[in-house]
């Protein structure tokens, strides 16, 4: 089970390592989209939109649904999600740790 979830997570960071990838996930946020639609952007062929989305599908990210020729994908949030819980955790390194630095800085004298 920790093993499953653990290899769920590294798709969606992989996935969300692209920057064309990102972008197509905040187009998806506002609505449904086609495969041409999400490529417009970026001047890209449907060939390279579709293995974009494949990583953003296999991470679980994006559904697609198929509808005669056209196919037309939309945000999954849930994962997402898991990636913000397993973020929380060192959410403290970088909102409590500038503040020791401040305090540091103010008063070097108090170390």
């Amino acid at each position: 089970m920790v093993q499953h979830y653990a290899a769920r997570l590294d798709r969606v960071f992989h996935a969300l390592t692209d920057p064309t990838r990102r972008q197509m996930l905040r187009s998806l946020a506002l609505r449904e989209r086609t495969i041409s639609e999400l490529a417009r952007p970026f001047h890209m062929s449907l060939t390279a939109a579709s293995k974009h989305l494949r990583a953003l599908e296999r991470a679980g990210l994006v559904r697609r649904t198929v509808q005669g020729r056209t196919h037309f994908c939309r945000l999954d949030p849930k994962p997402l999600a898991s990636a913000a819980e397993w973020l929380r955790f060192y959410e403290r390194f970088w909102s409590e740790r500038p503040d020791a630095l401040e305090a540091l800085l103010r008063h070097p004298d108090k170390e």
